[in-house]
């Protein structure tokens, strides 16, 4: 099985290029985020027709999150409950699998604007109540991936030029452990599991050329829980949908989970 997380930065102005990679890339389930259209408007008849189904919610203007998935997705979760948000920033759905269900939740987490911004507090919040709700939905489900533009480069490694960006958000040291504390709950960057290039980003400012200067961040990640690991055998970078013609800014992860192995084998 094949998922990845893509922030599209609008799927009305990006829909044929999903669509387009969903037919190349082989991906079995496509974590969306920044839909940036509204719920009644999601163009569910264009997935049908490759053979994939959708949970979505949507939003006019801003923010929007979706599963595209082979399989239909069940026990649909928008939001996390007891966390008050006017924002659709996270949907989970459950699937099948050789191996047992797994909830597979696609995560749109809060920029932060600046360090001294209201907006900045509210990302802190919303990731402490990430956490809580991950630790109780692992009870249950503990074959999980949480996949998705975090808005956090976790390391000095997953920056361009760390000097750049000392005392902005997306690396300060309390985003770094808000991103460290959803690891403890069991998780695994999935990324930093295999042996990786340095300079390895999936986020490229559209100004200042960027891209072609590799002046990127590493901020959409997929988490895979301790019951899943065992079966993930790659996590990789699709550098390619960013040299579309009116690209997203943000580019596809992927994470491989080869859900015929034995556990431990």
């Amino acid at each position: 099985m094949k998922l990845a997380t893509w922030n599209v930065n609008s799927l009305k102005v990006r829909l044929p290029q999903v669509l387009d990679w969903l037919g190349s890339s082989g991906v079995d389930v496509l974590c969306l985020q920044e839909l940036k259209m509204p719920h009644d408007k999601f163009p569910l008849a264009e997935f049908e027709a490759i053979g994939y189904r959708a949970c979505w919610a949507g939003q006019k203007t801003y923010n929007g999150v979706a599963v595209i998935s082979r399989d239909a997705g069940q026990s649909v979760q928008i939001n996390m409950p007891g966390f008050p948000d006017d924002h659709q920033r996270l949907i989970a759905v459950t699937l099948p699998s050789p191996q047992g269900d797994i909830r597979v939740v696609s995560v749109y987490c809060p920029n932060g604007q600046s360090l001294e911004s209201d907006k900045y507090a509210y990302k802190l919040a919303w990731f402490a109540a990430l956490r809580e709700w991950l630790e109780q939905e692992l009870v249950t489900y503990p074959r999980m991936v949480v996949l998705g533009d975090y808005n956090v480069a976790p390391a000095d490694a997953d920056v361009h030029d760390p000097s750049k960006w000392e005392g902005d958000v997306l690396v300060s040291p309390a985003e770094r452990q808000a991103f460290e504390a959803l690891i403890s709950l069991g998780f695994t960057d999935a990324f930093r599991h295999f042996p990786q290039e340095e300079k390895m980003f999936s986020w490229w400012d559209y100004r200042r050329m960027a891209f072609r200067r590799n002046a990127g961040l590493r901020i959409d990640h997929a988490l895979v829980s301790s019951a899943l690991l065992p079966f993930c055998t790659a996590c990789e970078i699709d550098k390619a949908p960013r040299r579309n013609e009116q690209p997203s800014d943000h580019t596809p992860v992927i994470v491989t989970l080869d859900l015929s192995a034995v556990e431990g084998g």
